[in-house]
């Protein structure tokens, strides 16, 4: 089906949400000023951002309608196949949407490329419309990128672009029982993370790093992430396992083939909790007698990139 109108997804810039909580400009300046902060930063970064937004708008408007969606917005708004949707921020926007949009191609474009690495944004606001008409003609090329999914036994379920988090709200230990290729045991831990490849250089990184970084004061180094997890695997960490007489700390890592489930059973009273992408209002409650089984999910994400 061509697209109709234009769906532009964003983000609040750090400027705007520092006024949002202090109310004005002003109470925000002085609060960064004063933890030592650089100001300008936070408007030069605002300043990029809107005029790439205007950019994109304006450019947009020569072919197709469109309207902006606030990220906020994503868990409840209902994307139709006549949309064309475009992301405008950075990396993390792009796992955010992607797990909405139920295989609808994404144009995602680096408003600040100067700031910005972009590994997901292979467009600019200068070059984005040849990925747009490419969409409109149904002519793209895209890179597929694997969804994980956690399914609840009350029947709920979840997508994650980059991982999911399992584990409590708070500073507080987790408690379950985990089952993997047919093993079990019974854990304590500040959560469980299960990272899709996409995610691998994202939150699963930054275990990696420090469990890497503690070996070497044994002397031993650790292989390098990249490649450790494949477009068709997941990867699971248990972060900080406790060992004590009713926790086991055997199974603390592992990957997950396409068809493989890693199930975890709640042995929280309250406060548990399942989110991806780092969307923490966002959640599935994972309180005793929940359980939550992990696999690769039917859906695929599909990034639009650039052709010649």
């Amino acid at each position: 089906m061509k697209p109709e109108y234009a769906i532009i997804i964003k983000n609040k810039t750090r400027l705007e949400s520092l006024i949002e909580r202090f109310n004005t400009r002003a109470q925000a300046q002085f609060y960064v000023e004063r933890s030592g902060s650089n100001w300008i930063d936070y408007e030069q970064e605002h300043a990029a951002f809107h005029l790439a937004l205007s950019e994109v708008q304006k450019r947009l408007s020569t072919v197709i309608r469109n309207k902006i969606v606030d990220r906020s917005f994503l868990p409840s708004f209902l994307f139709a196949t006549n949309q064309l949707v475009i992301v405008l921020g950075q990396d993390g926007l792009v796992a955010n949407t992607a797990k909405y949009l139920n295989g609808m191609p994404m144009v995602a474009v680096n408003p600040d490329a100067s700031r910005y690495d972009g590994v997901l944004l292979p467009f600019v606001p200068n070059d984005f419309m040849a990925g747009v008409k490419h969409v409109m003609q149904n002519e793209y090329v895209c890179r597929t990128c694997t969804l994980a999914e956690a399914s609840l036994n009350d029947g709920q379920r979840m997508l994650a672009f980059n991982d999911f988090f399992i584990g409590p709200s708070s500073h507080t230990s987790a408690r379950y029982r985990l089952t993997y290729k047919g093993k079990e045991e019974e854990q304590s831990s500040s959560g469980i993370i299960v990272s899709t490849s996409t995610g691998a250089t994202g939150w699963l990184s930054s275990v990696y790093h420090m469990t890497n970084g503690m070996n070497r004061f044994g002397g031993r180094r650790g292989k390098e992430l990249q490649g450790m997890v494949n477009d068709d695997q997941l990867m699971f960490v248990v972060r900080e396992p406790f060992l004590s007489k009713h926790s086991q700390a055997n199974m603390v890592a592992g990957l997950l083939e396409r068809g493989e489930m890693l199930s975890i059973e709640s042995h929280m009273p309250e406060q548990g909790r399942i989110f991806s992408d780092g969307i923490e209002s966002d959640f599935l409650n994972f309180n005793s007698g929940t359980i939550a089984r992990i696999g690769i999910a039917k859906e695929e994400a599909r990034l639009v990139i650039k052709t010649n």
